[in-house]
């Protein structure tokens, strides 16, 4: 045990952690604002608890749920549909309060856009985060190989230069293709599948608008002249 403890230690250098994970923080903070960095720090717990099915599955009950509603009553009494997707709430209330499917059309496009731009800008933080660890370790490798160098008439100091220059190139590789990439990949996915579901969830609500908003009104029947008759 005690064996195994001192082989795990030996890939542990904190000056190679700082060079790797301090300096691809710091990029990251120059590439992104910082709203940005918290979404995508927060994004972290969608990444195993997300299941689009679910919620794609949740969403045409939903749906469903408004059309009967609809039906037996009117599009004003959407907002009374109970779901726990809190973009289906708003979309419910918004279409209630629609005056016309052009209204609740304009919403739907104006709503999944600016979520498609919220995702991409955390996805993009964690795809900085992989395009910068390794540079960051490549970098932590130059430092180590000059320390190396330059104590060259020292052999007992040459391994902590050499440990530097291969530790902070794994901690690279590791926090880029073992970290980074792989939420970025998750959470791409993940949008894709939502943003879709949404689009689709919308697009219903559409028809149902046009179906009862935009329905011309029945036109009033024409009062026709009585005839007089001569006596």
């Amino acid at each position: 045990m005690m064996i195994a403890l001192e082989d795990i230690a030996r890939y542990i250098d904190p000056v190679a952690l700082l060079i790797v994970i301090g300096g691809t923080f710091l990029v990251t903070i120059f590439r992104s604002p910082f709203k940005d960095i918290g979404a995508a720090f927060r994004a972290i717990a969608m990444v195993g608890k997300a299941d689009p099915a679910a919620d794609a599955a949740a969403a045409r009950l939903c749906v469903s749920r408004i059309r009967e509603l609809a039906e037996v009553r009117s599009l004003s009494c959407a907002d009374r549909v109970e779901t726990a997707q809190r973009f289906l709430l708003r979309a419910a209330r918004t279409l209630s309060d629609a005056r016309n499917a052009a209204d609740f059309a304009r919403w739907a496009e104006i709503e999944i856009e600016a979520r498609r731009q919220r995702h991409q800008a955390t996805i993009a933080v964690w795809r900085g985060i992989a395009e910068a660890a390794p540079a960051m370790g490549m970098i932590g490798t130059i430092i180590g190989l000059v320390q190396m160098f330059a104590r060259m008439d020292d052999p007992g100091q040459l391994g902590p230069a050499m440990a530097i220059a291969m530790l902070t190139t794994l901690y690279g590789v590791l926090l880029s293709s073992g970290i980074a990439a792989p939420i970025a990949g998750r959470l791409e996915s993940l949008s894709e599948a939502e943003l879709s579901w949404q689009t689709s969830a919308c697009r219903q609500l559409e028809l149902l608008a046009r179906e009862e908003l935009d329905r011309a009104p029945p036109p009033a029947p024409v009062a026709r002249p009585r005839l007089r008759t001569v006596p």
